[in-house]
Formats: structure tokens, C-alpha cells, sequence
């Protein structure tokens, strides 16, 4: 069966973003234009990697080609939640990115996760073979934003102890620095990307 390509060359969105409850966030990447949405599934550490390089690819191309790019900004444009149903595509395995210097553009390829061993040459590529594959082309504005959207999301998780570190948990949190005296929560309330009431993240 031939590999799937969700090609979104003018996006009316890109963003990062979860479902569930804090502690229990379960992370996608989505892609829209007008009516049609593709959800893909992604780990938290894929989400911080994906937006700590493409922040890095721009400020590459920015230096090695003189080409005007937007600078890093902590600014999250878009705060909305993820289209539901989220109906995710596949589980993400290997990411790509790409300079499109004739639409100074950013490409960015999220491909399905596979058992199989995969060639480097199939990230980019329209071959047959190969996983199915999520491929936007985003503005340099664009990509700006879904980095801010993504390092805001990743890093705002749960609370954690003053003391050992660690991530507290609603009920509670056994600290190691106390010989497991149980610490109460403290009241933080990050902001809200999901849509759903909770604001929390994974642990780690």
C-alpha cells in the first residue's frame, strides 16, 4: 500500500498542544487548513526537540544567508485549544526539517514510527516507499510562533518541590529530602493549552 503524505503548503495552523488531565497529558502535533485537520502523536521530549531546532534552523539561515527572520520570542500568538475530536494519524517515529530558500520557508516532516530500519533519504521525499509522513511548510513567522507555542507548553507542567525537585502531584508529593514526609500541593495554576480545565504535564 502506497505511504500517505499529509502535504499543508499555507497551514491555518500548526500547533502543539495535549489531552488529559495534568499528570496524564497525552501530546499531538496538528496541521490545519479550512476543514481538514491531521493530529499526530508525539512525546513530550519530541515536541521540546522539534521546537528547539526549528529555532535553530532559523537563526542558522538568518547568519549563514543574511535572509531577515523574526527573532525567538517567548510570545504565544495562538492560545486555542487542539480541533477535537483528536484523531491522531499515527504515532510520530523521525523527525526532518528543511530550508525552502526559493519560498523562504521552513518544512517541517513528522514521519510515522515503523519497526523497520529507516533510510535517511526517505525524510523530504515523495518515494513510495517508506512511512506515511506529515509534511508543512511554514513562514518564518509561522515557525517562530509554533516554537513559542511548544517550549510554553512543554515547560509548563506541574509544580514541583522546592526541595527535591520533583513534580507534585495533586494529593500531594512524598519528598526525598524530608525521609518521605508528605508535602501538600502548592496552589499554581499554569496556563491552559488544552481546552479542558487542566493546565498540568507530565513529569520529566
Amino acid at each position: 500500500m502506497p505511504r500517505a503524505i499529509h502535504v499543508f503548503r499555507t497551514p491555518d495552523r500548526f500547533i502543539s498542544g495535549t489531552v488529559g488531565e495534568p499528570g496524564d497529558r497525552t501530546f499531538y502535533v496538528q496541521a490545519v487548513h479550512a476543514s481538514r485537520v491531521v493530529s499526530v502523536l508525539v512525546e513530550k521530549q519530541q515536541v521540546a526537540i522539534l521546537a528547539d531546532r526549528i529555532d535553530a534552523l532559523l537563526d542558522e539561515v538568518a547568519r549563514r544567508f543574511g535572509t531577515p527572520i523574526p527573532p525567538a520570542t517567548g510570545a504565544v500568538d495562538d492560545v486555542g485549544p487542539l480541533v477535537t475530536p483528536v484523531d491522531a494519524e499515527f504515532r510520530v517515529g523521525t523527525m526532518g526539517l528543511g530550508w525552502d530558500a526559493n519560498e523562504n520557508s521552513v518544512v517541517v516532516e513528522l514521519l510515522a514510527a515503523t519497526d523497520e530500519s529507516l533510510d535517511e533519504s526517505i525524510v523530504l521525499d515523495d518515494r513510495d516507499d517508506g512511512p506515511d509522513a506529515l509534511r508543512v511548510f511554514l513562514t518564518t513567522d509561522e515557525a517562530r510562533s509554533f516554537a513559542a507555542r511548544a517550549e510554553a507548553i512543554v515547560s509548563a507542567g506541574r509544580a514541583v518541590c522546592p526541595l527535591c525537585a520533583e513534580p507534585l502531584d495533586p494529593q500531594g508529593h512524598l519528598c526525598v529530602r524530608t525521609n518521605g514526609y508528605k508535602r501538600e500541593p502548592l496552589s499554581l495554576e499554569p496556563y491552559d493549552f488544552d481546552g479542558d480545565g487542566g493546565a498540568g504535564d507530565d513529569p520529566g
